[in-house]
């Protein structure tokens, strides 16, 4: 079978392509307005794309009325925001922040969330986060209703149990994050782990 996405199937790429690549990470983005509302809203559109500057993209769609989401304006407007990877203990409040509230009313509070503040940025972290990854835009890139949001990553907050002092690394093996799965309403745990070792 083949699925023309520009002729048949074009009204149904979205719904397409989010059931057949899956597991994608959350990114449960908080960005602040300039006159300092805080934003939070998760996109699973996400993924870190280089290291080399530490560089993560997302893409915040538009609302279907076609006017950009309160992340991307934001964004547009103070170049900053940080990205807060979601947990198994972090998913149901993730879920309420999905929520479409009135532009300026804090999702934070809407899900019993709290506020950090950050280092070089000045949207805040999520406390409850296990980890968050402060970003500076670089630039966004707007491909037809697409918009790809790409981060410089200036700071990175994690659980101590999650890092290794002395040999500079991510403990995996405490790192318990979700995944997207089918749309709507599927996510995974990340727990079911297998080990490959890459041929020399």
């Amino acid at each position: 079978m083949e699925l023309d996405l520009e002729g048949q199937y074009a009204s149904r790429a979205y719904p397409i392509l989010a059931n057949l690549v899956t597991p994608r990470p959350i990114a449960l983005v908080t960005t602040v307005s300039p006159d300092g509302h805080i934003n939070a809203a998760p996109f699973s559109f996400f993924n870190v794309l280089g290291a080399n500057p530490p560089i993560l993209a997302f893409a915040p769609g538009d609302r279907d009325d076609g006017t950009p989401k309160d992340s991307a304006i934001n964004i547009r407007l103070t170049h900053q925001f940080v990205v807060n990877l979601v947990d198994e203990p972090l998913a149901a409040a993730m879920n309420l922040c999905a929520a479409s509230l009135p532009y300026g009313q804090n999702e934070l509070d809407h899900a019993g969330l709290h506020a950090l503040p950050s280092s070089v940025v000045k949207p805040p972290r999520i406390a409850e986060a296990p980890v968050s990854l402060e970003c500076v835009e670089w630039g966004t890139l707007n491909i037809g209703s697409n918009r790809v949001v790409i981060g410089l990553v200036k700071r990175i907050h994690l659980r101590d149990e999650l890092f290794d002092v002395e040999k500079k690394r991510i403990r995996g093996d405490q790192l318990y994050l979700i995944g997207r799965m089918a749309s709507p309403h599927w996510y995974c745990r990340t727990r079911d782990r297998f080990e490959l070792i890459r041929p020399a």
